[in-house]
């Protein structure tokens, strides 16, 4: 059964810092108390070291000091997504039914982060090309062209408790879906690596497919000089050595929390086709998140030369 349209009361009603948390923003568990949570701004062309975006919490508005600028949460995603109200109410109602509105967090929430949905029961309708305008600003604002997307990704229909959305979909080779959007990341089954054989002696091994598609995005001239894998978990690291190591080099773009650094030291101990693709985006979370910086950086700069 679909949802009906999400009206802008309702929209207000989603927790803002439920909806940070999925968008990869979490609070400072220093400066943030059971009244405030403090964040470096999520905002785009924000570049600051010091948390001063707050978020509070009873009454669910936020104020940027950097910026002097304030408001609910359809204020602060106009100015995220940089879209109009009605492409904004469909980016939140891929979101909506998955977070209670309202709720107050507890304290401990300051170190949580969004789960994985893919042990839920989900059930793919249908796959085509990416047509959807919420999806299209999504892959925007992780500056991923939708040229790239539409060569690797599918627009996925899925249900989920009896409800049916939608999702950028990058298929794993026992068939099944990882699939994102702006308020969701989960999997169908069956679970599996990607691997994509373009008969090279060498291989890139990805976390994410997100990973990939800012690896693609940044060798667009020169997509085919390696094989690929996309692990899309880290669990499958294991499994998939034997494919890894049929390669002459093996170069890991892995993810730079902890988790990810591990296998990646591990793996440069235990053979020397391993190598580490990170070192370059080593202060960010990840190759996308590498690549979203380094895109609003570049636009400051162009920005800045045009006052000149």
């Amino acid at each position: 059964m679909k949802r009906s349209k999400l009206s802008i009361a309702e929209a207000k009603q989603i927790n803002l810092v439920d909806y940070l948390t999925i968008l990869g923003h979490h609070p400072d568990p220093i400066k943030s108390n059971e009244r405030d949570y403090w964040y470096i701004s999520p905002l785009p062309g924000r570049n600051e070291k010091n948390a001063s975006f707050k978020v509070n919490i009873q009454k669910n508005v936020w104020f940027d000091h950097g910026i002097g600028r304030g408001g609910n949460i359809i204020d602060f995603c106009i100015l995220y997504y940089n879209c109009p109200i009605p492409e904004l109410l469909e980016i939140l109602q891929t979101s909506f039914s998955f977070h209670p509105p309202l709720l107050p967090p507890p304290s401990a929430s300051l170190h949580t982060k969004q789960g994985d949905a893919g042990e839920k029961k989900i059930k793919v309708i249908s796959h085509s090309l990416i047509t959807s305008p919420a999806l299209r600003i999504y892959l925007r604002h992780r500056c991923i062209p939708l040229s790239v997307a539409q060569n690797w990704c599918q627009e996925v229909r899925y249900e989920l408790s009896g409800r049916e959305f939608y999702a950028i979909g990058f298929k794993n080779n026992a068939g099944g879906f990882e699939l994102r959007n702006a308020g969701f990341k989960g999997s169908s089954s069956p679970k599996d690596v990607t691997f994509m054989d373009n008969n090279k002696e060498q291989v890139a091994v990805f976390e994410g497919f997100f990973s990939f598609l800012s690896f693609m995005t940044i060798r667009s001239k020169e997509p085919g000089l390696t094989n690929f894998l996309v692990l899309n978990s880290l669990s499958f690291f294991e499994k998939a050595r034997s494919t890894m190591e049929a390669h002459r080099q093996i170069h890991l773009f892995l993810d730079s929390d902890s988790a990810g650094r591990t296998y990646t030291q591990v793996a440069l101990k235990t053979s020397s086709k391993y190598l580490d693709g990170s070192e370059f985006y080593r202060d960010h979370d990840d190759l996308n998140t590498w690549l979203i910086q380094n895109e609003r950086s570049q636009k400051q700069e162009i920005g800045r030369g045009r006052h000149l």
